[in-house]
């Protein structure tokens, strides 16, 4: 049998393989499966786009017989419950494996426990929370849906030398160079939707989509908390509302006078260049959350502006920040930043730090932001 270290060498590879198709398998969570017998990998496997097949089935399927007394390799609970597709249990007892290693039980209600029941009544050796830290992280996203039915919140600032966000009037500021914006679009990439306030919206006229050759296919949902209703309709994000959906996050009308009647009118043009308009008072963010978390939406981005940014913050509701801190000065006019990399919110911890060009690029948790309580 595997020693401690060969367990977790192969499931620190099975995490990394699960990160593949982040923000791609709504509803279902993106799990890593490595088939291994003998110290050597027959078989990998990741969640499919779009939710399936499950990984087990893919690097059992690869496998072959090979997994016939093979240990596989799980960063989630196989499933244990009829879908579409029968238990992933059942696939791992049907191909004979001898031993199962799994990094984080699913809380899933359905799951919960019983994937380990089956294969254990079916002679299979289990083994749990093998580099469980590293696995619920990589599972951030889901195990926040799955336990506080709400979407997993980043919150993405970049900020001048000057700790400012942008300047008034000006649209669109470059704060950091084109190395960090790209790092920005691989983020859009594993998110399932992307949020901004409606002033960015206007002023910055925002595509938020990514543009990462090869990857253009995994522009997140767009959403913008508009009260209002005043995404203009000649704006990228109306124009492209049909190749790449766009949410417009709206209050009720207050009364049924002529101002309802123009806003029921822009509702119907929104309507009508596809963009999809829910009336959700944008201010009430956990209900909006919970409402986003039973589409299937596990992670959202948030983009801007500096009041939706401290909106969040107030709320509780950030679990990660990502921060861009340029190397040049906005100046006069500026707008100021909620917040710096000397002055962060109480309750985050500094992950990483990296440089990219000359930016520097910070990484912030919220303390109990990616375990989130079983």
């Amino acid at each position: 049998m595997a020693g401690a270290a060969e367990d977790e060498r192969f499931m620190a590879a099975a995490i990394r393989l699960s990160l593949r198709n982040l923000g791609r398998t709504a509803t279902n969570p993106s799990v890593g499966c490595i088939i291994v017998r003998d110290g050597i990998v027959l078989a990998t496997g990741v969640t499919a786009l779009g939710g399936r097949p499950h990984a087990e089935r893919i690097a059992l399927a690869e496998a072959g017989e090979g997994a016939r007394c093979a240990t596989a390799y799980v960063s989630l609970e196989p499933c244990s419950h009829h879908g579409k597709t029968p238990p992933c249990a059942e696939a791992l007892i049907a191909a004979g494996v001898a031993r199962v290693v799994i990094s984080v039980t699913d809380p899933d209600e359905r799951v919960a426990g019983r994937g380990i029941e089956m294969l254990l009544a079916a002679g299979i050796a289990v083994d749990t929370g093998v580099l469980e830290a590293e696995g619920r992280r990589a599972l951030a996203a889901y195990l926040m849906r799955q336990v506080n039915n709400r979407p997993y919140v980043t919150l993405k600032l970049a900020v001048s030398s000057d700790g400012m966000v942008g300047r008034l009037g000006a649209g669109q500021v470059a704060v950091t160079g084109p190395v960090a914006r790209r790092q920005v679009h691989a983020l859009r990439a594993e998110s399932d939707a992307i949020l901004v306030g409606i002033g960015t919206a206007r002023a910055d006229d925002p595509e938020l989509t990514c543009r990462l050759p090869g990857l253009e296919e995994r522009s997140p949902v767009r959403i913008v908390l508009d009260r209002d209703l005043r995404l203009p309709l000649s704006g990228k994000l109306a124009r492209s509302a049909r190749a790449v959906p766009v949410i417009d996050i709206a209050g009720e009308p207050a009364s049924e006078d002529a101002a309802d009647a123009a806003f029921e009118a822009r509702r119907a043009a929104l309507d009508a260049a596809g963009v999809e308009v829910l009336q959700c008072d944008p201010r009430r963010l956990p209900e909006l959350l919970q409402g986003l978390a039973s589409r299937g939406i596990s992670s959202l981005l948030v983009e801007g502006g500096a009041s939706v940014a401290q909106s969040f913050l107030d709320a509780g509701l950030v679990d990660r920040i990502h921060l861009y801190t340029g190397a040049a000065p906005i100046g006069e006019d500026g707008v100021a930043s909620p917040f710096v990399s000397d002055v962060m919110p109480a309750g985050f911890t500094r992950r990483r730090t990296m440089r990219f060009g000359a930016d520097l690029f910070e990484e912030y948790e919220r303390d109990d932001a990616c375990l989130p309580a079983l």
